[in-house]
């Protein structure tokens, strides 16, 4: 569901300040998994939800996530943490947007510093009323860290669409030679 062309020159850009955003939550005992730390799905729809509102506010209407790529889970996340899910857009094509997230969490009762727990880049597609792509506005990156930011998310974008490339002439030539998947 992501565009494969460049950003469409009629509509304004829009720096990455404009849209970047943090959610901030305690987690409780009901976010815990068996082993009593909090359930990665549970800070994963954080990470999602956080990333989905940076995409929104970007693209000035609806957008789905259309992937989720490299989330890595760096350290635990305890009952009594309070997690602040940082998003921005990172990049931008006609109408996807990468968007890169940091979660952060501190203790709820202490005054030390937050500490990274956790990283993923979701790409969101912008959709119309009728679930069609629509065009987004280019970011535009205004720190020397956005600049890389969104140099590194130009790499992912060629990884990822290399590897979907590779993935379906593998599947074709297996069901050239008769394998049934």
């Amino acid at each position: 569901m992501t565009d494969q062309g460049d950003t469409p020159d009629d509509l304004p850009g829009k720096p990455t300040s404009a849209s970047r955003t943090t959610l901030s939550h305690i987690m409780t005992s009901h976010d815990t998994n068996l082993l009593g730390t909090v359930h990665g799905g549970v800070i994963m729809k954080l990470v999602d939800d956080a990333a989905g509102a940076v995409a929104g506010r970007h693209s000035g209407g609806p957008a789905v996530t259309a992937s989720m790529d490299e989330m890595a889970f760096l350290e635990p996340v305890r009952v009594g943490d309070l997690l602040h899910v940082k998003a921005q857009v990172n990049w931008t094509g006609r109408s996807s947007m990468e968007v890169g997230v940091r979660v952060m969490a501190e203790r709820w009762n202490e005054s030390t510093p937050a500490t990274q727990v956790g990283s993923a880049y979701l790409v969101f597609a912008a959709v119309d009323a009728e679930g069609k792509p629509r065009p987004v506005p280019q970011v535009v990156p205004e720190t020397e860290q956005d600049k890389r930011r969104n140099q590194e998310a130009q790499i992912r974008r060629t990884h990822r669409l290399a590897r979907r490339q590779a993935i379906k002439e593998l599947r074709e030539r297996r069901a050239a030679e008769g394998y049934e998947d």
